[in-house]
């Protein structure tokens, strides 16, 4: 009896053979072969929101080969992936080859191992027509907020522009925050500091004035100004510095939960400098599998869009063994841990973890995979087997001295039992109180002042959002779901709404503006709390207790009403975007130019318009001047984003290399010397003739 098993893509198949058999035939869908139309709206608002489906332009050949298949097989396998848009994509197959629904043809690999995929094939189901509608829901929402806004943008804003129901609430958030910052006024406080020895030791710790005459400071009320630090300053001249309290304790550190969706590109993004985009792509390679010595291609993660912190009884056993083996007994946590999923999340998969603990990082990277595959990799297998093993003990003490009327206060710890830590610890949002190194002290010492110091500070306005910071926003605020978070933030970069300085997002002057209209015209469409409150209903589809026809009859009846009305306020009246300004002045009539966005992206252009049409492309320098020509040298990057330096003569000038060039110049020629290789690298002059090179030390920077 032969069996079809439709997957996704075609990473699995030649594992999931491997592990079955021969009687098994196994082809991948490429993703979906049904969509609503692109050149229509495809949706009949008239009878119960129906979509009008059709096969996906270019995947012809692929259905005809699919339904070939499946004519010849006894038994025909769904094996989308584990999740809502997995589920679809088995409906539409379900569709397009007239299988019965009432079949159980629907089988799910948390992840593409012998055991997942073994245990996926002896447990088919039906297809969950629950989330199938809830996927319906939200594509069909997103049609209509896309094709009915969209216009309504290329009227009032530019032409070209779009609008999207999760995107839209996405750039408020950052539009905000820039706000936010823009009305920011810092107010100056200041801390008192002592400088501290207690004798016979020489080790100097840091206290902070924590109260004066029994009043607890409060900085940036109390100590508003020079004066007020001055004042007590003063009154701490001659005073003795005497330990009043020693406190001891002990402090349990507990290891991070293993990695979500969310949790694993907020540390991909801090740790590894990931995007989103790429964190999801590399996870989703691992999950797919990937070839490891000795084992072939294998699955090497479970599945990484999940907001679940689950753990198979299974793994947590298989995580022990290696702890004890790898670690000692004494690294083992008294009790097994289990992470609290928070409230409304979807449990149906497990935390991400490697699907083996014993595959180490070294031995996957022994393998010969990709940098960006071991390193993800590595901090996925770090975090989880952290996560199951024993707590940091640390001593800590915390001393309070009185000086006068004064109370100072200096903390520190010592780390007792390392624990989780020799593995893994989790990057903090922002720095921890840094806590010093104590000398042994005791009640009743007196301790001898090295310095006494005001030191003034001013208060710091919100940081901008970072990709980290921005997943972290979406999901505490229930925007979107984990399998949304990256292909928002692309979408809204893409469309030039927001753009990066840096690490962080800023809002683009075309972001501010549509934003500004949609919070005029379309409130509900970017608010936080609203959209939250659709997902929330989305979610509700999924369980089977929100009718999905009906959600979608509600939202549009209002959103209807409001388009109607912005039409109309807004009948002859168009929205300007500002321009950009710069220092750059037009070398044809003298005027300021100014930074426009275009169809290929942001260009210089003179305020002139138009009676002056000069335009010049903007342009980064690398610093150094050409080895071939002596033009400046510009940073350019390819169509897939990677970047490298080449000659502004380009293209009578050929110059162009992926090596940066440095501040030092070739003591043959001054010519400009370019960096090869990483930190232990060299030095090399592309002067034509030279061929000067210079290897690199460690003491070495290029």
């Amino acid at each position: 009896m032969s069996t079809l098993i439709i997957v996704e893509s075609p990473t699995k198949v030649h594992t999931i053979k491997r592990y079955l058999g021969d009687e098994y035939e196994v082809v991948a869908s490429m993703g979906h072969l049904r969509d609503l139309p692109k050149s229509k709206f495809g949706v009949d608002i008239e009878h119960g929101f129906q979509p009008q489906y059709i096969d996906i332009k270019g995947k012809e050949a692929l259905i005809k080969n699919i339904k070939a298949k499946a004519k010849k097989c006894d038994r025909v396998f769904l094996a989308g992936d584990p999740d809502r848009e997995g589920e679809a994509i088995s409906w539409h197959l379900t569709q397009l080859l007239k299988l019965d629904l009432s079949e159980k043809n629907r089988v799910t690999f948390n992840e593409i191992t012998e055991t997942g995929i073994k245990h996926g094939i002896e447990n088919p189901r039906t297809i969950d027509e629950n989330l199938v509608n809830a996927q319906q829901a939200r594509r069909i929402l997103d049609r209509i907020v896309g094709y009915k806004l969209s216009p309504f943008l290329w009227k009032k804003v530019r032409r070209g522009l779009s609008a999207g129901r999760v995107q839209s609430v996405a750039v408020r958030i950052v539009v905000d925050r820039e706000q936010e910052i823009r009305d920011f006024v810092s107010q100056e406080y200041w801390t008192v500091e002592a400088k501290l020895s207690a004798p016979p030791s020489r080790k100097i710790f840091t206290a902070k004035l924590i109260s004066v005459g029994g009043e607890k400071i409060d900085e940036k009320t109390s100590l508003g100004c020079r004066e007020d630090a001055d004042r007590i300053l003063k009154a701490l001249d001659g005073a003795d510095y005497v330990v009043d309290k020693v406190r001891k304790s002990v402090h349990k550190k507990n290891p991070a939960a293993p990695f979500t969706t969310s949790t694993l590109q907020q540390e991909a993004s801090k740790r590894l400098s990931f995007q989103s985009r790429r964190t999801m792509k590399i996870a989703q390679e691992l999950y797919e599998g990937v070839e490891i010595n000795g084992l072939g291609a294998i699955g090497l993660i479970t599945y990484m869009r999940t907001d679940s912190l689950r753990i198979s009884d299974e793994a947590r056993n298989a995580a022990y063994d290696f702890i004890e083996k790898s670690f000692g007994r004494e690294y083992l946590p008294d009790a097994p841990r289990k992470y609290k999923t928070k409230a409304g999340a979807q449990d149906a998969h497990e935390a991400i973890r490697p699907t083996r603990p014993d595959i180490t990082p070294d031995i996957v990277k022994a393998s010969g995979v990709t940098s960006d595959q071991y390193k993800l990799y590595k901090l996925i297998w770090e975090r989880f087997i952290a996560s199951q093993m024993a707590n940091c003990l640390l001593d800590t003490v915390s001393v309070d001295i009185t000086a006068a009327d004064c109370v100072f206060k200096a903390s520190g710890y010592s780390v007792k039992f390392a624990g989780y830590t020799v593995l893994y610890e989790e990057i903090k949002d922002e720095d921890e109180e840094k806590k010093n190194e104590l000398p042994p002290i005791s009640k009743g010492d007196l301790l001898k002042l090295k310095s006494l110091e005001g030191l003034q500070h001013f208060t710091q306005p919100p940081a901008r959002y970072t990709e980290a910071t921005l997943v972290k926003a979406f999901e505490e605020n229930g925007i979107g779901r984990p399998s949304t978070y990256a292909p928002t933030i692309t979408t809204i970069l893409q469309r030039s709404y927001v753009e990066r300085d840096g690490k962080q997002i800023r809002p683009t002057a075309l972001g501010e503006v549509t934003t500004e209209l949609m919070k005029q015209h379309f409130d509900n469409i970017v608010d936080v709390k609203f959209t939250a409150g659709m997902e929330n209903k989305l979610d509700k589809v999924e369980t089977g207790s929100q009718d999905w026809v009906r959600m979608l009859g509600d939202f549009y009846a209002e959103f209807d009403k409001e388009l109607t009305t912005a039409e109309s306020a807004m009948e002859g009246k168009r929205v300007k975007v500002p321009d950009e300004e710069t220092d750059e002045v037009c070398e044809l009539c003298g005027k300021p130019m100014v930074i426009k966005l275009g169809k290929f992206g942001k260009f210089l252009a003179c305020s002139g318009f138009p009676e002056c049409k000069n335009t010049r492309r903007i342009v980064t320098e690398a610093g150094g001047v050409c080895p071939y020509c002596g033009g400046r040298i510009l940073i350019k990057k390819t169509k897939r984003g990677k970047k490298y330096f080449g000659c502004e003569k380009n293209p009578e000038c050929s110059f162009m290399t992926w090596d940066a060039p440095t501040k030092e110049v070739c003591p043959k020629c001054q010519s400009t010397l370019f960096k090869k290789g990483g930190k232990n690298g060299r030095l090399i002059c592309y002067k034509q003739g030279c061929g000067y090179e210079k290897q690199l030390g460690d003491g070495d920077e290029g």
